[in-house]
């Protein structure tokens, strides 16, 4: 059996008991958390850190979109590229600025660049040089910097359990780019 097919997404209605009181939340909404499913103490710990990216970060909502739309990039994963473009457009950002976050960073706005080398850095050098350190100190202060680097590694480690398992795109997000594709 392949391992789409092992770890394909688990619907709700199909999920261990032990997830029960997680239906209705933001776990029964994706296919990453239903295939997450298959490990059901790994997505119960998994909320809490998600909840801290994803609402409570000091990071603001569209510093965090770049954040996530580069390292989604950089590790080639679609669905995670997608969802995000899509949070982004939500977030008031243009398709202009999403579509440069794939680009060299001379193509980005000063704060963009900043953060994309922070990814870039860690993708390659598995850390943040210092000179991008500094940068990224000025612009978001200390836990600032803490939670870019767990942005990335949270979205890093949802990148490869995407790509392994060939994940698919959840509907909603397929059918928006398909019906707004983004502007290239």
């Amino acid at each position: 059996m392949t391992s789409d097919k092992l770890f394909a997404p688990i619907m709700e209605n199909k999920w261990p008991s032990e997830l029960d009181d997680m239906k209705s939340t933001f776990a029964d909404k994706l296919n990453i958390y239903r295939t997450m499913a298959h490990h059901p103490s790994l997505l119960r710990a998994w909320a809490n850190l998600r909840e801290h990216i994803v609402i409570n970060s000091t990071l603001k909502q569209q510093q965090s979109e770049v954040v996530i739309l580069r390292t989604g990039n950089n590790l080639q994963v679609d669905y995670e590229w997608y969802h995000h473009v899509s949070r982004a457009r939500a977030c008031g950002m243009s398709d202009d600025r999403i579509n440069s976050i794939r680009l060299a960073t001379k193509n980005m706005d000063i704060e963009d660049a900043i953060f994309a080398n922070a990814v870039d850095e860690m993708m390659t050098q598995k850390k943040i040089s210092t000179h991008t350190l500094d940068e990224l100190l000025a612009l978001v202060g200390k836990e600032g910097v803490l939670d870019t680097i767990a942005t990335v590694g949270f979205y890093s480690t949802l990148g490869f359990i995407l790509n392994t398992f060939n994940t698919p795109l959840d509907n909603d997000i397929f059918n928006e780019m398909t019906n707004q594709p983004l502007n290239c």
